[in-house]
């Protein structure tokens, strides 16, 4: 007989879960058998497959060992890169700076060295993780970015975390700022655009409108110009609505796209400036506005963290940007 106690990683889970968890080896035909004849029991009676789970609860199972036993487990995340850009750590979050390139989750091209697989061997190597006691929970990403894309993305190191951070993702108390780098210069300084977008899913891509039509979703985007030089405008933009490709689609609908965006801009004017393989969009900032109760993390409330390293912001105010394409299209002396 083993007893497990329910503790903070474990609650709010189903029953039948938590048994497939503790008990890799039993077949699901026993587990409904020892739940009716009380050999698996909730706080020593007998509980439904459905039960949820509560801080504390206990779960006796008298089942022979054999169905305890786990097969020696090689975790891919062993494979992944150490490195990692931390901003932020402490026992509950990270907040982990990405940079263009690296994968958020695996996909069909890359399955091991991906942001969350560095984020598990960092926190399994740290003893902060063990994949053999965790019956349900694994580290989380609250949020991701696109592989092309740079910028902040939110770790939780439990359930009661990701939890209270999903919430808050939902109801805009968290507020995510961007950097980016516009081709020509917005109408006004600053403003919120506002428009409807639709997006197509099986090419990938989002149309936006001036009026509401079919499937349509409204989109506003909050923006600032900083700074323009040579026809480029390094702008900050704060979303308001969280649609797909939203800042790409909807600054290349006023005329003024992402530089190095080929999917929404034009590869002919992102050619002006060199031969860039991504856009310049970096999500550069990130602000804890908490507006209802945030149980664990309300010492997070009105905090703002930055990533240090946006890689295209010193090049824009050297000039860099611009003169990388004068210097391919002159020739060198004796060249002709």
């Amino acid at each position: 007989m083993k007893s497990f106690e329910i503790g903070k990683n474990d609650e709010s889970q189903r029953l039948d879960k938590f048994i497939h968890k503790a008990a890799p080896l039993l077949p699901q035909s026993l587990l409904y058998k020892y739940i009716r004849t009380k050999r698996i029991k909730l706080n020593g009676k007998r509980a439904e497959i459905s039960t949820r789970l509560r801080l504390g609860d206990r779960v006796d199972m008298y089942i022979n060992d054999e169905f305890f036993e786990k097969k020696e487990t090689v975790y891919d995340f062993l494979k992944a890169s150490k490195h990692l850009d931390i901003i932020y750590e402490d026992e509950n979050i990270m907040l982990l700076d990405k940079k263009a390139g690296v994968l958020c989750h695996p996909d069909d091209e890359e399955y091991v060295d991906t942001l969350i697989g560095r984020i598990k061997r960092y926190l399994y190597e740290k003893g902060e993780y063990s994949p053999d006691s965790e019956n349900s929970f694994v580290p989380s990403l609250v949020n991701r970015i696109d592989r092309n894309t740079g910028g902040i993305v939110i770790a939780a190191k439990n359930a009661e975390s990701l939890r209270i951070l999903n919430q808050k993702m939902k109801d805009r108390e968290l507020h995510k700022f961007y950097l980016c780098i516009l081709i020509g210069k917005p109408k006004n300084q600053s403003g919120i655009l506002k428009d409807y977008l639709v997006k197509d899913e099986k090419k990938n891509t989002v149309h936006i409108y001036k009026k509401q039509v079919p499937s349509s979703k409204e989109i506003r985007t909050k923006y600032r110009v900083i700074d323009t030089i040579d026809g480029l405008s390094l702008t900050e933009v704060e979303l308001l609505t969280g649609r797909t490709h939203q800042i790409r689609a909807h600054f290349a609908f006023y005329g003024t796209p992402l530089l190095g965006d080929g999917k929404y801009g034009s590869n002919e004017q992102n050619r002006k400036y060199g031969s860039y393989k991504k856009q310049f969009l970096y999500s550069y900032k990130l602000s804890f506005d908490f507006t209802t109760d945030a149980g664990i993390l309300s010492y997070l409330d009105k905090k703002t963290f930055e990533a240090g390293d946006v890689w295209f912001k010193e090049e824009f105010y050297k000039g860099g940007i611009v003169r990388k394409e004068s210097h391919r299209s002159s020739p060198k002396r004796g060249e002709s």
